[in-house]
């Protein structure tokens, strides 16, 4: 039987994933609070590199008790809103339900498993370019990878078919074998760029690279955060730190999604983002005074 899905979080992220694989043909139900009616009326869409994808029919949903139970449950809520989900996730569950969250920053995914079971948490990683323009419409500016990891222990068979499923989609995926590790080389992007983005009062991704200084900050942090991975037991290569810098020309003036959050007045993953890896960091006994000094800066901006 097809494996029916459940995304939580359909902003663009939600949107992005769970539109794509509903357009390959999966059992994709959405829950949808703001862009409920227009998606009802009007369909999504996705404008990815060229190409418009456009869903007619839209399994939309006011509420996951109208979903009911799941096989796969895709969280894409901001990790402000983690709270919400005690009262989501009950009602899409059941013996075997597996849940995938594609959350950013540390701390998701224990979240999860404190609530509901180690065995049933699974985690991915997007790199991607991504925006919700207007009700139910999002944009795909550039990139598109999402890597797929247990929360214990190493890939399993589900593992395996979820990639294989988002590949079908037309996503380019991959599993991978220590999720943590796939977390903190996410952060070399996610701790500079959308910090310093906010920091620098509107800075785009093109900003940070254009400005000696600022991508001098975004080299700095990126070393302190490499350090702090690795004295975690994160091995990752030196090469991996300047690709992350090098991959980013392409994306020219994107807003990160931090940036757009902060800019609508809307809750910014700060503890989830800067707030935890530094804790974790400085635990180990790493250095790291421009991830402090970045994140009281971000603690400020975003309170006040």
């Amino acid at each position: 039987m097809q494996p029916k899905i459940a995304i939580i979080g359909s902003g663009a992220v939600g949107a992005y994933y769970g539109g794509m694989l509903a357009h390959s043909g999966a059992d994709v139900h959405f829950l949808m609070r703001a862009d409920l009616a227009a998606v009802r009326e009007r369909g999504m869409t996705i404008r990815t590199r060229g190409e418009t994808v456009h869903l007619a029919a839209v399994k939309a949903c006011a509420t996951t008790a109208e979903i009911g139970p799941c096989d796969l449950v895709i969280i894409a809520l901001k990790a402000t809103a983690n709270h919400a989900l005690d009262g989501l996730i009950p009602p899409l569950l059941h013996e075997r339900t597996a849940l995938l969250t594609l959350q950013n920053g540390l701390g998701n995914e224990e979240y999860l498993a404190a609530r509901w079971g180690a065995e049933r948490v699974m985690g991915a990683l997007c790199f991607v370019c991504l925006n919700r323009t207007e009700p139910g419409v999002v944009e795909h500016f550039d990139h598109g990878t999402i890597s797929v990891g247990e929360f214990i222990g190493g890939p399993q068979a589900r593992t395996r078919q979820i990639a294989e499923a988002l590949g079908a989609a037309g996503i380019e995926a991959q599993v991978v074998e220590n999720l943590v590790t796939e977390r903190w080389r996410k952060l070399l992007w996610n701790i500079p760029f959308n910090g310093l983005a906010i920091a620098a009062g509107g800075a785009t991704v093109a900003d940070v690279l254009a400005s000696e200084g600022l991508r001098g900050s975004a080299r700095a942090l990126i070393s302190e955060v490499l350090d702090a991975a690795r004295r975690l037991g994160h091995e990752i290569e030196d090469a991996f730190a300047d690709f992350q810098i090098e991959r980013s020309y392409s994306m020219g003036p994107y807003k990160p999604s931090s940036l757009i959050d902060w800019e609508l007045h809307r809750p910014v993953e700060v503890e989830a983002i800067w707030g935890e890896p530094l804790r974790q960091g400085v635990a180990v006994g790493a250095q790291m005074p421009r991830l402090e000094l970045l994140y009281r800066l971000l603690q400020r901006l975003v309170l006040h």
